[in-house]
């Protein structure tokens, strides 16, 4: 049978530690609710006693609803080995489950409580004692205990001889500074584990050296029960060991394991989380990233295609996400096709190699390319075009100054010919065509009429957006009408780009 790991969600306590972050007490309750009935995490650790009037009212909140849910249990709070303080508090917070925080370290208790071990294992039972009597359940942190057991072992031992023989349900086991190594947390739980093997261990990872998952997957193996993470990994300095990611490993590589996270709803709630705390992901942070599930050379996009020899047991859809085939200077046909093919679009072999070569040049440009640019861009590249460019613009400035006429140079080149005019518009593609009607004049080449010029911009609102301009173009006293289009991320260079296609043309 496999052995069953509970999951103790802290990212409303030991995340809201994050600096800068601060969650309202609508935003913990929504919060809870979706830990633990969406993403099914067996606990949740919301408060830390007696902190603030808006703090009691959030676990009011959270306690009231699990109660009428029945998760009252699962809802813990940090408490104090500090009389009756924080009973009352957990008693007018409504909450059942506490978790004390005693030191787990003898330099803690040494330099900050200034006690002997025997005083503070007296302090520490009072306070379990009269938790019981009032119902709560009580587990127990040691603080600082990875630097106990790197330091001072004897003193963690003296502790839980002493503490494991109290009325207490769980032991929590800090790594509060983040400093163990995956080989020492191993050993440090498992020296636990061995020598009170009745006894219900958590381990709680710091990722101060980017090594929180990793240590989570020691403790497990080690044999903890129980394991300590938060969403996105929030926390204090470099924050905790980050639930989607420990989630993962834990199914993929610790076998003979089992618990109840729904893999499904992590995108959802880091999403959420992220817009609760302002702490943005980063878009390559494991699982949960923007980025992870995108394939951007081109070679990974064919290799999908041939056998999925670039998927990995890391499916986007565990997660409820899809894998996306990025576009841009490193995309191949593969790519491109992976994408026309979600807009149900196929193109001829050599059209797609003309699209394809006009991405990888916005893409040299640090343009954005998104999927749904795609339409404009095949447009754009399949639009007529004559087969050698006899007008070309080499070269043009376009200014535009608060309380002046915008103007524009242009050096246009007419087969072998260059000229270059100045004039003034207003706005810069007027500027743009006025100065362009003086080179024209001088060729004695009539320009068409422009009747209509309309810009299409992809769905999606960014300001660095692949812009579309359609322009129609008439010559006078004809009814045939002529339409050119241009792309680019700036309005008036689109437009001049349709511009030119025009002047090939006519």
């Amino acid at each position: 049978m496999k052995r069953r790991i509970e999951i103790m969600d802290t990212t409303l306590r030991d995340g809201e530690q994050t600096s800068g972050v601060s969650f309202s007490a609508a935003e913990k309750l929504t919060t809870a609710q979706l830990l633990l009935e969406e993403v099914k995490v067996d606990r949740i650790e919301v408060a830390s006693a007696r902190v603030s009037e808006g703090e009691l009212d959030a676990v009011k909140r959270i306690t009231s609803w699990a109660k009428e849910k029945g998760f009252l249990d699962k809802v813990e709070v940090l408490t104090f080995v500090d009389g009756d303080a924080s009973l009352s508090w957990m008693e007018e917070a409504g909450a059942v489950t506490m978790n004390l925080l005693t030191k787990g370290s003898l330099n803690h208790l040494t330099h900050q409580l200034k006690k002997t071990p025997e005083v503070h294992f007296e302090e520490i039972e009072k306070v379990v004692q009269k938790a019981v009597d009032k119902g709560f359940n009580v587990n127990i942190y040691l603080e600082d205990w990875s630097n106990g057991m790197r330091n001072s072992m004897e003193y963690v031992f003296q502790h839980l001889d002493y503490t494991t023989k109290l009325p207490i349900k769980r032991i929590l086991l800090p790594d509060t500074l983040g400093v163990l190594t995956p080989e020492e947390s191993f050993s440090f739980v498992k020296a636990l584990v061995d020598r009170y093997p009745e006894t219900h261990f958590d381990f709680h990872a710091h990722n101060d050296y980017d090594l929180g998952v990793a240590n989570v997957i020691q403790g497990v193996k080690a044999g903890a029960q129980g394991i300590h993470l938060t969403v996105n990994g929030l926390g204090e300095r470099a924050g905790n060991a980050a639930l989607a990611s420990a989630v993962a490993v834990l199914t993929d590589f610790v076998k003979g394991v089992e618990f109840n996270v729904d893999e499904t709803t992590l995108y959802k709630i880091s999403r959420i989380v992220e817009g609760y705390s302002g702490v943005r992901i980063p878009p390559n942070q494991p699982i949960v990233g923007e980025s992870v599930f995108t394939q951007t050379a081109g070679i990974h996009a064919d290799g999908d295609k041939k056998k999925n020899l670039y998927v990995s047991d890391l499916r986007p859809d565990r997660f409820g996400r899809k894998t996306l085939y990025a576009l841009g200077k490193s995309s191949g046909k593969a790519n491109i096709e992976q994408n026309l093919k979600m807009l149900g679009i196929s193109l001829p072999d050599e059209d797609l190699k003309k699209v394809t070569q006009r991405i990888i040049q916005l893409g040299d440009k640090k343009e954005t390319v998104t999927r749904e640019d795609l339409p404009f861009i095949i447009a754009d590249v399949l639009d007529r075009a004559p087969a050698v460019e006899r007008i070309s613009v080499q070269n043009y400035v376009l200014t535009h100054s608060k309380g002046l006429q915008p103007s524009a140079t242009v050096q246009l080149k007419i087969e072998n010919k260059v000229y270059e005019e100045n004039a003034q518009g207003d706005g810069q593609y007027d500027a743009f065509m006025n100065a362009l009607k003086k080179v024209m004049k001088q060729e004695k080449i009539e320009l068409p009429e422009l009747i209509d010029y309309a810009v299409r911009i992809p769905p999606g609102g960014r300001t660095d957006a692949l812009c579309e301009t359609i322009i129609t173009w008439r010559f006078k006293g004809e009814t045939k009408e002529m339409k050119t289009r241009g792309l680019d991320s700036d309005q008036t260079v689109s437009a001049i780009e349709a511009t030119m296609k025009m002047l090939n043309l006519i």
